[in-house]
């Protein structure tokens, strides 16, 4: 499907790639992991053809159509959430849009016995064939399940996509992507955006994509609940692993530890024949034998081994004492506009020591309780207390904007930092991916990306007791929230989070607060735990719904019983019962053809999307023409349903009234 062949890409005087090869197959799973910087979003322009390497050449297969998302930048305007997303149905469109032209051509029609009716006629009968076997009239209940899904509400499908903020825009890109289903999914950061709810359904419906996927996330979870093999992209080149992300951890290892192992030696090998070399350099009857090992460790091919960077360890400085509660919080309700309230009625009291993360869908209020909690956002009733002593730092994207752009990055962490930590100041930036002479940059020069991470690690080398971190890992690669995990665990105040990285929070939290219809639920144990309790959840509400339909059926069968009270009415209805058996067997054998058909149809849709269907012409037209009667037979055996279900139902209704 998508082939790299000796790809080498330079930016300036650096390169990038070298001697990159690499193959993505129709069914692939497929994720890029690299530190940030190594080139994992390079690779997937390079697979769209938005950059072309400098050598070496990417190969696309003819048929193979390619949905794209990026990181950022997507801005989409001039139409509602329902129609954009519709508008990504491409083929269906068109045969939509030659249908309604048919149409209209034939309602301008004088004469409809003409030969050019019939064409028509004809033509339209083709189209809606098409149609139905692109799902089109499965079209309006898919882009609903798709947008619901991804965290949309039914009252969103008419705003216009101005309206939309740009988390909700990337929403949106991905709604049309997923309906559009292309051959091959590229997803850079795909789970940036998402609340832990949208997220697991988009992770399911990954689970289950009928073409390749390649992904691009530090989400581990996402990772190894998708794919089945791992590109590595280091020192310019690419290593395969044929697992998921655990199995590439395991293996990586292992052959890092072959390739120390090798460099060592290799080292080790290098040294004496320097010593050798420096010994006998002006040693005449050594001459050629200094040569020749000079010209041996010239042609010597170096191990190269990456930083260690998963070395970087932070310590927060100490916690400063504080008083049994944290923070309380009664009756709290945060209205913005003095109408319609994000949160109602909030209880919550916050023990030192606890480490709470906050989850919820998009727009559920857990980012607004975090700022009221932090003191950054003022409540509309309710009180709140801070504890004794309780000293707290509050990280969020826009604190990034607050820092001063004249200052270097070493500069803006040494004026936040003290005693002990001032002399681990660059180990610590490496862990937030600020490496070598990144350190020395301005802050007025760095992206939105760079601000955020040292935003977040200039508040972290501050005393504090009270941690509020939302979305603190958004432009963190694996190792860094390594790093950032690593602290926390040991960290001795009181951490509220809101992220939806599962991994990440069960590594840290030891309760749940959830976000929902303007309340808070508490749930006890970490993220895969609430999430399990949540499955239960679901599970007794669906039992019980089921319950209720069987009390409500059972019910209305007592209520039918008391019209045959009489002999006249048991006699009437024995009667009509004589009608409606036939009726019902006729119904019985329509639904039985009506499977059979199905199973063949599915069937038949599973042979023409086999990449080798059209290669044998007789087979096409066979198959094409027996697919095309079933959907005659399908039609007509749905209308003598409908016709034989409507005289049961007229039968059914004179035994009530009677």
């Amino acid at each position: 499907m998508i082939s790299l062949n000796n790809v080498l890409v330079r930016f300036g005087a650096d390169v990038l790639f070298k001697d990159v090869s690499f193959r993505v197959f129709g069914k692939d799973r497929v994720s890029f992991i690299g530190s940030n910087g190594s080139g994992k979003t390079t690779l997937l322009r390079l697979i769209t053809g938005e950059m072309h390497p400098d050598e070496g050449d990417v190969v696309i297969s003819k048929h193979t159509t390619i949905g794209y998302l990026p990181q950022e930048g997507i801005h989409l305007t001039g139409n509602t959430l329902y129609n954009e997303v519709y508008n990504a149905a491409g083929n269906i469109n068109e045969v939509q849009k030659e249908l309604h032209e048919i149409e209209k051509e034939m309602e301008e029609a004088n004469d409809t016995s003409s030969e050019e009716f019939m064409d028509l006629l004809e033509e339209y009968g083709e189209l809606q064939e098409k149609f139905q076997m692109l799902d089109g009239f499965k079209i309006k209940s898919k882009i609903e399940k798709i947008l619901i899904g991804l965290g949309f509400k039914e009252s969103d499908f008419e705003r216009f996509t101005d309206e939309f903020s740009g988390g909700w825009q990337m929403r949106i890109a991905l709604a049309k992507l997923l309906l559009d289903n292309p051959s091959i999914l590229l997803l850079d950061e795909p789970t940036n955006h998402l609340d832990i709810e949208s997220l697991i359904w988009v992770e399911n419906y990954l689970k289950n994509y009928h073409g390749a996927i390649v992904l691009v996330s530090h989400d581990k979870d996402f990772l190894n609940n998708i794919t089945k093999k791992t590109v590595e992209i280091s020192l310019g080149k690419v290593t395969e692993y044929t697992g998921n992300y655990s199995f590439y951890l395991n293996e990586s290892k292992q052959r890092k530890e072959l390739l120390e192992s090798r460099s060592k030696n290799q080292q080790k090998y290098i040294k004496e024949q320097e010593r050798f070399i420096d010994r006998f350099r002006y040693k005449s009857t050594k001459a050629k034998a200094v040569q020749s090992r000079i010209k041996m460790l010239d042609k010597l091919d170096i191990v190269e081994l990456e930083d260690v960077e998963s070395s970087v360890r932070f310590n927060f400085p100490p916690a400063t004492h504080s008083g049994k509660i944290t923070i309380e919080i009664e009756s709290v309700s945060k209205s913005y506009d003095g109408l319609n309230y994000v949160l109602e009625g909030i209880d919550l009291t916050i023990s030192r020591g606890e480490k709470i993360a906050f989850l919820g869908v998009n727009g559920a209020g857990k980012s607004t309780l975090s700022r009221i909690i932090a003191g950054s956002e003022k409540i509309n009733i309710g009180k709140i207390k801070l504890g004794h002593l309780v000293d707290t730092k509050f990280y969020a994207q826009h604190q990034a904007e607050e820092l001063d752009g004249s200052k270097t990055v070493l500069e803006t962490m040494e004026g936040a930092s003290k005693g002990e930590l001032v002399k681990d100041l660059r180990t610590i930036l490496g862990g937030f991916l600020f490496r070598g002479d990144d350190v020395f940059k301005k802050v007025g020069v760095l992206s939105g990306g760079e601000k955020s991470r040292l935003a977040l690690a200039k508040m972290l080398i501050e005393p504090s007791n009270f941690l509020i971190l939302d979305e603190p890992t958004n432009h963190l690669d694996m190792l860094s929230k390594d790093v950032l995990m690593n602290a926390l665990q040991k960290y001795k105040g009181t951490v509220v989070i809101v992220s939806h990285d599962r991994q990440f929070l069960d590594g840290i939290i030891d309760k749940v607060i959830e976000f929902k219809d303007k309340k808070i639920k508490t749930y006890y144990g970490n993220c895969s735990e609430y999430l399990r309790e949540k499955e239960i959840e679901h599970g007794k509400h669906d039992a019980i719904k089921s319950e209720e339909m069987h009390t409500q059926g059972k019910k209305k069968s007592n209520d039918n019983s008391k019209f045959a009270s009489s002999y006249e009415q048991k006699q009437r209805k024995k009667e009509l019962n004589k009608l409606i058996a036939p009726i019902k067997k006729r119904i019985g054998d329509v639904e039985e053809e009506v499977k059979r058909l199905e199973q063949r149809k599915s069937e038949l849709e599973h042979i023409m999307a086999q990449k080798d269907f059209f290669k044998d012409a007789n087979k096409v037209i066979d198959v094409q023409n027996e697919y095309n009667d079933i959907l005659k037979k399908l039609t007509a055996s749905n209308s003598l349903w409908e016709i034989e279900t409507e005289k049961l139902n007229s039968i059914e209704n004179k035994l009530i009234s009677n």
